[in-house]
């Protein structure tokens, strides 16, 4: 992976030197296009979150969300010195991560912020394709670890290899420029997710076993405060995530699929 990984910061370094320094936000032509289509993701998603009858159209993808928010109870179990037992989606668009020890001040936040986090970094690497090139197999990475601590539940291991599918697909089509489009719509989504879940469990319809009511009993304060408060956080994740993206992917279409013809070549 470090090959990877060093490739994207070498790309994120020399953009910054030449525009972080500067201070340079002025949204070009590219970017203009970017944000105008990430706008266009958040009103249907939203339309589709809420409208009956077309809103099983967003079921993968909102399994996908759910596994990212499933995946951050998980980590954070483990660098909190617990362990986790078992991760499993619910078909009704519920998840559960089985998990002893670990701190449960991190552990139960994580779920909402971490799929926010993700969220906001594949917004970022949305403006890029070598760049969402290199998120996708991040991506491929945590796929793995949340395969292994879902091994025995069929949902979750079915929704990350069509996910898995989606991405390799989209590596062959112009050079990977499909899966930045690809890239961008599920860290708009997962990004959003906290938001739009939170006000449907704890203000449009009480849940009493979410994670911010679980929270609020053990730490005090009302859950829709706690969701209130992971609410704009995951917000302004995702305006970090836009804003550096602004500024460290400033080249035209051309440009980022001539770049994309050197790293990891598909046609």
């Amino acid at each position: 992976m470090a090959p990877f990984y060093a490739t994207l910061q070498t790309r994120a370094l020399d953009a910054a030197s030449s525009h972080l320094a500067k201070r340079d936000l002025t949204v070009n032509h590219t970017q203009a296009v970017t944000l105008g289509v990430m706008g266009a993701y958040v009103v249907v998603i939203a339309l589709l979150w809420n409208l009956p009858y077309v809103r099983w159209s967003l079921w993968p993808f909102k399994m996908l969300v759910i596994a990212f928010h499933e995946f951050g109870h998980a980590i954070t179990a483990c660098c909190t010195g617990g362990k986790v037992k078992s991760i499993s989606l619910d078909p009704h668009e519920g998840g559960v991560t089985h998990m002893q020890g670990g701190i449960s001040a991190i552990t139960l936040p994580a779920g909402y912020l971490g799929s926010s986090i993700i969220g906001a970094l594949l917004i970022f690497a949305g403006f890029d394709i070598v760049a969402s090139k290199v998120a996708s197999i991040v991506l491929g990475v945590c796929f793995l670890l949340t395969l292994w601590w879902a091994r025995r539940d069929w949902l979750t291991i079915v929704t990350i290899l069509l996910a898995v599918g989606l991405l390799v697909a989209c590596w062959f089509i112009a050079h990977g420029e499909a899966l930045k489009w690809v890239v961008l719509f599920i860290g708009v989504m997962s990004a959003l997710y906290s938001v739009w879940d939170i006000c449907d469990d704890l203000i449009l319809r009480k849940v009493n076993t979410s994670d911010a009511s679980v929270f609020a009993q053990r730490y005090g304060g009302s859950s829709r405060c706690w969701g209130v408060i992971w609410s704009i956080i995951s917000l302004l994740f995702m305006a970090v995530g836009i804003i550096a993206g602004i500024a460290a992917f400033r080249e035209s279409f051309s440009e980022q699929e001539e770049s994309s013809k050197h790293f990891i070549p598909t046609s």
